[in-house]
């Protein structure tokens, strides 16, 4: 038979949860983190101001991050490889996923305004050689080239790497990479957090009913159902 669960109410609860103490200065670290990393820099200045936190890097430095990061977001693609290369020569250079990434999005705008044979011609002197040298970059190559097969790119079986998510995770590449670069975590450590809360959750929903969270916007506590 299996064994009934613990039931634990909200003012027990609650009581558990006040006695975990937490440092004011800790959770203004992980603003700060998450506000860096994301590279929100207007309100990571005036956060420092009002908090006192230091963020562990030049906040100048996330402002051309994110303008290289919002040329890939705006097709802009040469642009995002030269302001890449203005923070740091070495991210490309160390990077070659990225780089045919970057060049792979190149061609992909190229094919989006209709040059094909501009297109065609930039993925056999660019892009070929590259994927000689790695399969998973060929059959990437392959996909992309697919594009020029079709008529109507929209209902085509790879018209998805023309959705401006495609630009998405090419602009989320680079910024990991610059992150990475200058000795930053490439992911904020706060979404890591709330993964960690709902894992511990769902384990501890195997052995009591207890007030959880189910909404993480708004962290409110709902009773357990018994």
């Amino acid at each position: 038979m299996a064994m009934s669960k613990k039931v634990i109410t909200r003012e027990e609860w609650e009581r558990k949860l006040n006695d975990v103490k937490i440092r004011k200065e800790d959770m203004n670290k992980l603003v700060m983190n998450f506000l860096v990393t994301e590279g929100y820099v207007d309100a990571a200045e005036k956060f420092q101001m009002e908090s006192g936190a230091e963020p562990d890097i030049d906040l100048a430095t996330i402002t051309d991050r994110m303008a290289a990061k919002k040329a890939v977001q705006c097709g802009n693609v040469e642009d995002a490889i030269e302001k890449v290369n203005d923070l740091n020569p070495e991210i490309l250079d160390t990077n070659p996923q990225l780089f045919f990434h970057l060049q792979q999005q190149r061609l992909i705008e190229l094919i989006r305004n209709g040059k094909v044979n501009e297109a065609l011609q930039f993925a056999q002197e660019e892009l070929a050689p590259r994927g000689e040298e790695d399969h998973s970059f060929l059959e990437e190559l392959e996909r992309t080239v697919a594009l020029l097969a079709f008529e109507d790119v929209s209902n085509c079986p790879v018209g998805d790497l023309l959705d401006i998510s495609q630009r998405l995770k090419t602009a989320s590449e680079v910024n990991a990479a610059i992150l990475t670069s200058q000795s930053h975590e490439k992911d904020p450590k706060l979404p890591s957090l709330l993964k960690m809360l709902l894992w511990a959750q769902n384990q501890l929903d195997e052995k009591a009913a207890y007030p959880r969270i189910k909404n993480l916007s708004t962290a409110m506590l709902e009773d357990p159902a018994v």
